[in-house]
């Protein structure tokens, strides 16, 4: 479960990424969102929580 939420997590960061055309606007709040989640799910993942 929480190798799945990972992923699904990493793929959205990757898609947040202000570089891309449609996403130039947004600046760096949703990729900096998705990156704390991501850190997050990481530690309690490696901690054995999920």
């Amino acid at each position: 479960m929480g190798t799945i939420l990972l992923i699904i997590l990493i793929i959205l960061l990757v898609a947040a990424v202000p570089t891309w055309p449609y996403s130039t606007n947004w600046g760096y709040g949703p990729s900096g969102l998705l990156g704390v989640l991501v850190v997050v799910l990481l530690i309690l993942v490696l901690m054995g929580r999920i």
